[in-house]
């Protein structure tokens, strides 16, 4: 299985889009540090674009690195391989390569630029981020073996997180407006991966303090060691679900 991860690294590095990657989100964060003001401004700057172009760039890229690696994928299955060995090598070799790539690119600048807590947040937020969408761009990938509809499937599911999401949240609220949804409002957040690393990042910059009693419930639940280990279980509940759902069905299949 190691030897399987080094070589699909390897054959990410040599693509070099990862390091192109990994330089766009290097001189967009030291952008941001020099032209932002504060750091805490800087950080929020980088959060809204950070839960963007990440989800964005992890799951078209995961969707077609999976497409472009059905030969070598078809290779190791006639071998005495675990169908499951080969596919979690797959999938490893794509997440820690973008992870390590968003690391060098974000982790580093907040480190010599706004060394804190929510920086910290927001790097181990970013992680999450790809490891979920590396996750569902297999998913996408393993439902159809057709590339143009894969890579339909995954730019629909980030749509989906991305922008739609958070559209339907706004009308339940504005509809319900005379109800008490501060525990409904919790509980939509969780379904989202990306609202929930938005809040953890926003609840440590003190930005709730805004949000009115719906940024006071956050805070009494998210801000305790509890509500913070319990916020990233959600998101490592994230990372397994379709990771499990699309190793199940990858096992199964005829590739």
């Amino acid at each position: 299985m190691n030897k399987i991860i080094k070589y699909v690294l390897y054959d990410i590095i040599r693509s070099k889009i990862v390091l192109a990657y990994t330089l766009f989100l290097l001189l967009l964060s030291i952008g941001l540090f020099n032209l932002g003001g504060s750091t805490d401004k800087a950080i929020l700057s980088l959060l809204n674009l950070v839960l963007l172009t990440v989800p964005l760039i992890s799951i078209v890229f995961a969707t077609t690195h999976f497409y472009n690696s059905y030969e070598f994928m078809e290779l190791l299955v006639a071998q005495p391989i675990n169908r499951k060995k080969i596919f979690m090598s797959e999938y490893l070799g794509v997440a820690l390569s973008l992870s390590a790539a968003f690391i060098l690119g974000v982790g580093v600048p907040v480190l010599l630029f706004g060394a804190s807590v929510t920086g910290l947040y927001l790097v181990l937020t970013g992680v999450f981020i790809t490891f979920i969408f590396v996750a569902l761009a297999f998913l996408a990938s393993v439902i159809t073996r057709d590339k143009a509809k894969g890579i339909g499937i995954a730019l629909l599911l980030w749509f989906y997180f991305a922008l739609i999401y958070d559209g339907i949240v706004l009308f339940i609220l504005y509809y319900f407006a005379d109800y008490p949804l501060e525990q409904a409002s919790l509980a939509l957040t969780a379904l989202n991966p990306i609202d929930l690393g938005r809040i953890m990042v926003l609840l440590k910059l003190d930005v709730s303090a805004l949000m009115g009693y719906t940024g006071a419930l956050y805070k009494s639940i998210f801000g305790s060691i509890w509500g913070v280990g319990l916020a990233f279980g959600m998101l490592l509940v994230w990372v397994l679900v379709p990771l499990l759902s699309s190793g199940k069905i990858f096992s199964k299949r005829d590739l």
